[in-house]
């Protein structure tokens, strides 16, 4: 299984950012997909999941309202559309699968991509 993140950059507060994430090896159909991220000195904290259909999603309360998730499963993708992004977002953002109901708990998670940095500056 291999799960590559992808979009992450330098960006100005108030920006934007669209994260990827290409699964394969895996049913991707049957897997809730996560985002998670770290921040420097600080744990991984869970971010947003999307359920297997696309039709439940699930956000931390810090991105509710300026991050979407969505996904293709046609393409094995899921996507987190960052916006009015802050400097707090800071951090590596990963992707994450499992197989269940939508989680913020990432211990449940099966697979994990190597993280993409998001660096958002003031």
């Amino acid at each position: 299984v291999q799960l590559q993140a992808s979009g992450g950059g330098l960006v100005q507060a108030g920006g934007s950012l669209r994260l990827s994430c290409a699964a394969s090896g895996l049913t991707f159909s049957r897997n809730t997909m996560g985002w998670f991220r770290q921040a420097p000195g600080k744990e991984r904290e869970f971010v947003s999941a999307i359920n297997w259909s696309g039709g439940s999603t699930y956000y931390t309360e810090s991105v509710k309202g300026r991050f979407t998730i969505s996904r293709d499963n046609a393409k094995n993708a899921v996507y987190l559309q960052m916006n009015s992004l802050k400097v707090e977002d800071t951090a590596v953002y990963y992707c994450a699968a499992r197989v269940g109901p939508n989680s913020d708990y990432s211990a449940s998670y099966n697979y994990w991509g190597q993280g993409t940095q998001v660096t958002v500056s003031s």
